[in-house]
């Protein structure tokens, strides 16, 4: 990742959990089975000691790639009054005449009640940022189609 990235609070807090969980008591839990697994003897034939060093690289890289998130990250405040989509909002759009409620934000955050969440790094998130109640935004979709959908509410969560 070389662009910062912008997150909730809460998407900062779960990242910052989720790397002291797998830099203690998951690496040290890796640790241990390892040690069992060699335990055991001919290291080459070993399906356990093999198995826990895979999620042992696995764990680590994960690690790395949280460190790196959070270094760069920034934490947005939400501000509902600017009526602005911005990171942490809700935003209601109306997509040829169906509406849904999403969550702007990153895949850590987890806003409460029937609101799916939607990247801030994704075509359609990138294309709501900064748009008002009223205004109708496009976006390239993966497969290149392009998409409409007009912006019906903005608020905070």
């Amino acid at each position: 990742m070389s662009d910062a990235e912008t997150l909730t609070q809460d998407a900062y807090d779960r990242l910052k959990d989720e790397l002291k969980h797998r830099s203690t008591a998951l690496r040290e839990e890796i640790t241990a089975r390892i040690e069992e697994a060699r335990s055991h003897g001919d290291l080459k034939e070993n399906a356990e000691y093999h198995a826990a060093k895979d999620e042992q690289g696995l764990n680590e890289d994960r690690i790395r790639q949280i460190e790196e998130r959070l270094r760069k990250a920034t934490v947005s405040e939400v501000d509902a009054s600017s009526g602005q989509v911005g990171v942490g909002m809700i935003v209601t759009i109306d997509d040829d005449g169906d509406t849904e409620q999403l969550f702007v934000g990153s895949l850590e955050d987890q806003p409460e009640g029937d609101v799916d969440v939607v990247g801030v790094t994704s075509p359609m998130g990138k294309a709501l940022l900064g748009a008002k109640k009223g205004d109708t935004v496009t976006y390239v979709g993966p497969t290149g189609t392009m998409f409409e959908v007009k912006v019906v509410d903005v608020r905070a969560p």
